[in-house]
């Protein structure tokens, strides 16, 4: 398979675990399964119809929708493609075109409230970075890591300023650029962890254990199980923290070697399930790209059609500047 037809796997993907992965965001084990008493596997209701949950709520996601992770993968993608490089004040400009998930308590908020494009985040933990940084992967090779985790800084200090939310970023895009060079899964853990913990020296610590150690922790449980299973995984490492979040992506994506599986895996247990899916699925496709589910990804283009035609415009833009080290 042809590189460029990688990336666009890997940004299917992504879209695809974002919107299947929100329909049981910030929910509880318990409460997914009471909602959807057989479990996800796949999308649940008519594709548009607002998601059962959120109907009445301050926003109406609907069934299939799109995100904030994959809105600002797109900004980060535009950034970069503008002059081939990630500088924090073109993130910024596209982060202030940002609509979803735009409310007080989140960093963008506070962002845009400020309306400084060059502005930068001093403090800052969540996973919002991380979500958005799979276009640093897709163009700078593994080889280049010094490169590669300063764009993944420069994409992350709009909004998030924090040790972890840096080095969790610095991570996922180190992942999925080791994996669409087609590393074994413990080359891409390796690669990850290495790029993590260079990106600690950018800020310093706000935790006792920092993301490089979470990620490889995470790990080694998880390579340890012969099945895995969402009630085994939301008791040990509930994805409700970037600390079990981004490991929680990672792992799943090289243990299951499946987006599909992934993104099912992801949403079936609650937390930030969007994200863990979103960016797990993206780094199972780097790896796997026919894994990645068709239809389900046929449906979220059918509800984010724009969205979804421009994502893929830019895949094959950023596949062709891809630096070799």
């Amino acid at each position: 398979m042809r590189f460029q037809e990688r990336v666009a796997a890997c940004f299917k993907a992504l879209a695809t675990g974002d919107a299947v992965g929100k329909q049981t965001e910030t929910l509880m084990r318990a409460d997914v399964l009471r909602w959807y008493p057989e479990g996800i596997k796949g999308f649940h209701g008519e594709p548009g119809s607002v998601i059962p949950r959120y109907v009445g709520k301050r926003y109406e996601w609907r069934i299939a929708e799109i995100t904030d992770d994959t809105e600002q993968t797109i900004a980060v993608a535009r950034a970069l493609l503008r002059t081939g490089e990630v500088r924090r004040e073109l993130v910024g400009i596209e982060l202030l075109q940002c609509r979803k998930s735009v409310h007080p308590g989140v960093q963008i908020w506070a962002f845009q409230q400020a309306g400084d494009p060059a502005g930068m985040a001093v403090a800052g933990d969540g996973s919002g970075a991380a979500m958005r940084v799979a276009p640093v992967g897709v163009i700078t090779c593994p080889d280049e890591l010094d490169a590669l985790v300063h764009a993944a800084y420069e994409a992350s200090v709009p909004t998030h300023g924090g040790q972890l939310a840096i080095s969790a970023a610095a991570a996922v895009a180190a992942a999925v650029s080791a994996a669409l060079e087609g590393k074994n899964a413990g080359e891409v853990v390796t690669t990850a962890v290495s790029a993590s913990r260079l990106a600690e020296r950018f800020r310093p610590a706000t935790t006792a254990t920092p993301m490089s150690t979470c990620i490889e922790t995470v790990y080694s449980y998880l390579a340890g199980r012969a099945r895995l299973s969402a009630d085994d995984i939301a008791q040990q490492y509930f994805p409700d923290k970037p600390t079990t979040i981004i490991p929680l992506a990672i792992r799943l994506a090289l243990v299951t070697e499946s987006a599909e599986e992934t993104t099912l895996l992801a949403s079936n247990l609650g937390g930030d399930s969007d994200s863990v899916a979103s960016i797990g699925g993206t780094i199972a496709a780097a790896l796997f790209p026919l894994s990645v589910n068709e239809e389900w990804f046929q449906v979220v283009r059918s509800v984010s059609s724009v969205e979804c035609d421009e994502m893929l415009m830019l895949a094959g833009a950023l596949a062709q500047r891809r630096r070799r080290g």
